[in-house]
């Protein structure tokens, strides 16, 4: 605890020197200690059993599943608890704040639950169920919010949170994750002030080098821990502190904030985690790992997706295994949060090093071939390059076009989910793949949002007749999901931090072996990511179980029919 007052002191200090610094600690400090006095922690978990292989995180949105006369916060938890039943342990609940555009990522008010969606106690019932995330949208906040309307109105120091820019400001560094302006101009008493909006116009940046802005987020995340977060997830957290003349990502400064609230947790509620969302290249997205105890506890594992979607568009699982046999936490109180799929697109970006430019356009052709679409991003000489994949994760995986046999799609679809629930880490499965939903073609049509062909939202009814349909494919891949996430959780040797070694047993099964913990078990992992039947040598797998099927093996070969996925588990 002293450690991390400490910490909290240094980092202020840093961040905005002295004596200013001091004074914002001392204000930071008395707010944790008041925070501990009302709402004591819970004796923390060790470290390491902060997660474990039980944990399993679905990504949804609050309204995802509605019915007449209730707030889908509450449809949401009963149909977690009954079609659902058993699946996950956690629950991502996307922004579930007042909003008013990016499908919630444009806060209105930090502090309220949107009332479309229901109530704090919906939130609290069913934390009492399920591991909570709760996105904290820290690097920007709406144009309709009570702080820009003072700023719009001419407030007195209102200005302070934001960034006004003069537009003659050299920005051409500055990295952009859009193709939009960085710069907005909105009229004021004062005249047309140009504000730095990074995602768009509807979502101003906030000013971090004012410390109320530091002082009053860091109040914001207080309030979620009071409410039930287990897990905070600081979105688009690169782009927070901006200096011009940089290229205004992962500065030093953004560091020295989620150091900060890492401190702040770690004395006011030890056993919240930080997550941070950096869609950006691997060795910048990992760098929110610190030096492994002192910044984030997970970091979203953004180069999967993309290296996944080339194995299975090859049929060649060599760029994955190789990319796989160098990636490692680099502590054991620290974690990757794996995924393919989410309420964002594919990112293509954090492939960069890893797949060439003609093997990314590719998959970019595949995904539009199959209905999809890719949104772009400005470079700093003014070109345009890919940034995501916009489809859901089914159709990106297979030609919803194509004459061949649904059972074949559903194994592809069902083997790439198998990578990433067996890879080292915490896997968050968003929750259309839970039932491997088609592109919404309607959603983008009414919206013109590519993001929409994979934003669907269901009425309880309609999910509940897809899933017992037997012409359609949902309710067999809820059946095979389930399948395997039992299976992972059922097995020690799936804790995030056993460790993992990448096999080479053919190029087009991606091998892994998982070790328990204490090491005195492991599980042999095989994935065909190919349509055609593969044997590999598994030395020692005679008389293994397989978690999935419950089979046992016979001898030292493994026959893998199309896309079969076999975990095998030494007895």
């Amino acid at each position: 605890m002293n450690d991390a007052r400490a910490r909290i002191q240094a980092l202020t200090g840093a961040i905005y020197g002295q004596p200013a610094g001091a004074a914002v600690a001392a204000r930071l400090l008395a707010m944790l200690d008041a925070f501990v006095a009302s709402h004591p922690p819970a004796p923390p978990r060790p470290p390491t059993e902060r997660l474990t292989e039980n944990d399993v995180i679905l990504i949804t949105y609050g309204d995802q599943v509605r019915e007449p006369g209730r707030p889908p916060l509450q449809t949401l938890g009963e149909t977690l608890d009954t079609t659902f039943a058993g699946i996950v342990s956690g629950v991502h609940i996307l922004p579930f704040f007042p909003y008013t555009s990016d499908d919630g990522f444009s806060v209105v008010d930090y502090r309220a639950v949107d009332p479309a969606l229901g109530t704090w106690d919906d939130i609290e019932r069913l934390g009492q169920r399920y591991r909570l995330m709760f996105d904290a949208v820290v690097n920007h906040i709406s144009a309709s919010s009570a702080w820009f309307r003072d700023f719009l109105a001419g407030a007195p120091g209102a200005e302070a949170r934001f960034h006004v820019v003069d537009p003659a400001t050299d920005l051409r560094g500055v990295t952009r994750p859009r193709t939009t302006p960085l710069l907005t101009p909105f009229e004021t008493p004062a005249g047309v002030r140009h504000v730095w909006t990074t995602f768009s116009a509807d979502q101003i940046d906030l000013n971090f080098a004012n410390p109320e802005v530091l002082l009053e987020m860091t109040d914001v995340l207080l309030a979620y821990v009071r409410h039930g977060a287990s897990l905070i997830r600081l979105d688009a957290i690169g782009y927070l502190w901006k200096e011009p003349g940089t290229a205004c990502i992962h500065l030093p400064n953004t560091h020295r904030v989620v150091q900060l609230w890492r401190a702040a947790l770690d004395l006011a509620a030890p056993d919240v985690l930080l997550i941070t969302e950096t869609n950006v290249p691997h060795a910048d997205n990992i760098s929110y790992f610190g030096d492994g105890s002192n910044e984030a506890q997970l970091v979203y594992q953004f180069p999967l997706a993309p290296l996944v979607l080339h194995a299975f568009a090859g049929g060649d699982a060599t760029r994955l295994s190789g990319w796989a046999r160098g990636v490692a936490p680099p502590a054991p109180t620290t974690a990757f949060f794996n995924f393919l799929a989410s309420h964002d697109g594919i990112g293509v970006v954090p492939a960069t090093g890893i797949l060439s430019q003609a093997e990314v356009q590719d998959l970019c052709v595949r995904v539009e071939r199959h209905g999809g679409r890719v949104s772009y991003k400005t470079n700093p000489d003014g070109s345009q390059s890919p940034y995501e994949l916009n489809c859901t994760w089914f159709d990106a995986l297979s030609d919803p076009g194509s004459a061949e046999a649904p059972e074949l799609a559903i194994g592809r679809f069902i083997a790439s989910q198998a990578i990433m629930l067996a890879l080292q880490g915490v896997p968050g499965v968003y929750v259309h793949s839970l039932v491997g939903s088609p592109n919404y073609q309607q959603g983008l049509e009414a919206t013109g949002r590519f993001r929409s062909l994979n934003r669907e939202k269901w009425a309880r009814a309609e999910l509940e007749a897809r899933l017992s349909d037997p012409r359609r494919r949902e309710g067999a891949v809820l059946r095979r999901m389930a399948t395997l996430i039992r299976a992972r959780r059922n097995e020690r040797a799936f804790h995030p931090n056993g460790p993992q070694r990448v096999l080479e047993v053919h190029p087009a099964v991606f091998a892994l072996e998982r070790h328990t913990p204490e090491g005195d078990a492991a599980v042999l992992c095989l994935h065909n990511v190919s349509a055609a039947r593969q044997r590999v040598a598994a030395p020692g797998a005679a008389g293994a179980r397989d978690l999935i099927s419950g089979a046992r093996i016979a001898g030292d070969a493994v026959e893998l029919e199309p896309y079969q996925v076999a975990w095998l588990r030494r007895e």
